[in-house]
């Protein structure tokens, strides 16, 4: 299945990176997750509860950020398993900045599913991806705006 998606963000790219690098504001903002542990530098231990269409299951796997350029760009690598099926997904995420004070955040890439997960039907599940990814971005706004509203 193919990811692919973007959204403009009124903040700086080095801020963004920054919140994106951080497990816990990746925990909060990220839809289902559960627990975010870090195992080791740039890789993490995620469970996820997760409805797709269907199907709902409980996830869990690792998350390992890859190829790091700060502030412009790193890919995320999901391994998440559960009794529903696997996914596999490698997501490249790309900052640009549109101004001093805007960046457009892109990502592009693909997840393999397998098991009950991979025959519940690619248009459900392109449904539900882009849900998540406006649930994520909603999230991402909302966390810019609490971090802009904390006293200096």
């Amino acid at each position: 299945m193919h990811l692919k998606g973007s959204h403009q963000f009124n903040a700086p790219a080095h801020q963004i990176f920054k919140m994106l690098m951080d497990a816990d504001t990746l925990a909060r903002i990220t839809p289902g997750v559960s627990e975010l542990e870090a195992t080791g530098q740039d890789t993490y231990k995620a469970i996820a509860n997760v409805k797709m269409g269907p199907v709902s299951g409980s996830f869990s796997g690792n998350l390992e950020v890859a190829e790091k350029h700060e502030p412009e760009s790193f890919v995320l690598k999901i391994q998440q398993n559960s009794k529903i099926g696997n996914v596999a997904a490698d997501v490249k995420i790309d900052l640009e900045e549109t101004s001093s004070e805007t960046t457009r955040l892109s990502f592009d890439g693909k997840a393999r599913l397998s098991g009950l997960l991979a025959r519940t039907g690619q248009r459900v599940l392109s449904g539900v991806a882009n849900t998540l990814s406006k649930q994520f971005f909603k999230a991402l706004e909302e966390e810019l705006e609490n971090l802009a509203h904390q006293p200096a």
